[in-house]
Order: structure tokens, then sequence, then C-alpha cells
């Protein structure tokens, strides 16, 4: 069993902001495979189906992203998922619009969402895909993450987005070092 998690702000207020790609990228993956099972659980909506023999659970914390390891935890607990079957989808600072990276651990980067996470996971080794949204040292860090994508930032990331679908399906076909090479530039 997978559990893929996107990271965001609940509420419309925060729909197109830049820490809401998670999110988007999870919103876009259901859509294409037409998943339309949500159920509201612990904290979460998560949507349960099977892709290729595979049971993954798509999950959208409902917390506010700096909050959203408890959420994330109960469902690793509940569903009895190891630390490898987790695989978190969220906003970096670091890398420019456009781009992104997979990683199999890591540190938090200085996002908050993922510091929370590896508290309450007790580890920094879980699989990740990093969405850049540049990082604009003219703006406040938390004014820039919760502002809303400019036209251009939003044709840039929805070309990233629109990989969604494969991206997941060759997560559950190949080892993650495997979907590094093949997707990693």
């Amino acid at each position: 069993m997978k559990l893929i998690v996107g990271l965001g702000n609940p509420g419309k207020e925060y729909e197109n902001t830049r820490h809401n790609i998670g999110f988007m990228m999870i919103d876009n993956i259901l859509s294409e495979l037409n998943i339309t099972n949500g159920k509201d659980k612990m904290g979460g909506i998560s949507y349960e189906t099977n892709i290729m023999g595979e049971k993954v659970i798509f999950l959208k914390p409902m917390e506010y992203i700096n909050l959203s390891g408890n959420v994330i935890n109960k469902y690793m607990q509940f569903y009895k998922i190891a630390i490898e079957d987790l695989f978190i989808i969220h906003d970096d600072l670091d890398l420019e619009v456009g781009n992104f990276k997979l990683r199999e651990k890591g540190g938090s980067g200085g996002h908050n969402g993922l510091k929370n996470i590896e508290s309450h996971l007790k580890t920094k080794e879980y699989n990740r895909m990093k969405i850049g949204i540049s990082n604009n040292k003219n703006i406040d860090t938390r004014d820039y993450v919760l502002s809303r994508l400019t036209k251009q930032e939003k044709e840039e990331i929805s070309k990233i987005i629109t990989l969604g679908p494969n991206i997941i399906k060759d997560y559950l076909n190949m080892s993650f070092s495997n979907l590094m090479n093949k997707y990693n530039k």
C-alpha cells in the first residue's frame, strides 16, 4: 500500500498559492485517473483506489501545511504504511519555477511543513517530489509562499503537474532510485 500526500493549506483563500502546489498535483492526478471517492477522515481528505494491482491512498491533509505531520502520521499508523511507501509532494523555494526534483530522503530545506512531518514521523527518510516555486528574497517568505501564482508561473508549473499521473504510475512500477533516474534532470 502506498500513501501519496500533496501538501497545501485548506480553504478557498489558499487556492492557487505557491504553498498549495501539492494539492494542485493531487487534484490533477485524481482528475486524470477519474478518482472521485474522497472521504473526510482523520483530519484529511483521502481517496483510496487500486492502480495496477496496488492499493494507493491519495491524501490532502486538512490542517495548515505547517501542521500536516499529525494527519500523515495518523494515516501511516492506521493503515500500517511503511516509511518507504510514503511519497510527499510539496513546493520548494530552492528550485526555480518550472523545475522539480524527486528525492528519497533529505532535510526540510527550511520548509516548516516538512519539519512538522519529520517531527511526527521521527525520520527524514521518505520519498518526496519537490516542485520549484523560486525564492523572491524581496518579499517575506511567508507572504511569498501564501501569494497566488503569476500567470507565467502557472504555465510553468502546469507542465509539471500534467506529468503527475505518469510519475505515479512509474512510481508504482519501479524502484524510487529508477524513478529519480528517469525524471531528475
